[in-house]
């Protein structure tokens, strides 16, 4: 029930995010969700995508620093305090998390939260024993 997440670095500087995207255009790759951080000098870019492996390739072959990175899909309703139920379940049992990020899915319904843990195994074990929806990569990929 883990999902594949792209990381791309890129230099802070003007055009950088648009390049990529391009990319991944011309690749027929479909960006199911991003999150993008900076620094002083560069930022990293965060990517859920339909195919992680041609993703990977066509951002390498640019010149791109990428990395792949395991993280934890969470359908959870889109209301008030959806986030705090999760965060309280992990927090009794001790789960650090290290960084989210979250969209709502199309139907405006649910949010999903990408997570990213310092122990996956069990945060998903603690997430399932309270009742939350672990998303497969399958399922998030084709949303």
């Amino acid at each position: 029930m883990k999902v594949e997440q792209v990381s791309v670095f890129l230099e802070n500087k003007p055009g950088s995010l648009e390049e990529v995207t391009r990319i991944l255009k011309e690749a027929d790759i479909n960006i199911r969700t991003l999150s993008l951080a900076d620094t002083t000098d560069f930022g990293i870019l965060r990517l859920i995508v339909n195919n992680v492996d041609v993703t990977s390739r066509v951002l390498r072959d640019n010149g791109f620093r990428v990395s792949r990175t395991t993280v934890v899909a969470v359908e959870v309703p889109d209301r008030p305090g959806g986030l705090h139920g999760i965060l309280a379940a992990l927090k009794n049992d001790n789960v650090m998390v290290e960084y989210l990020y979250a969209f709502v899915e199309k139907s405006g319904e649910n949010a999903v939260i990408i997570f990213r843990f310092d122990d996956s195994d069990a945060a998903i074990d603690v997430l399932r024993k309270n009742g939350f929806n672990v998303i497969s990569g399958e399922k998030l990929y084709s949303f």
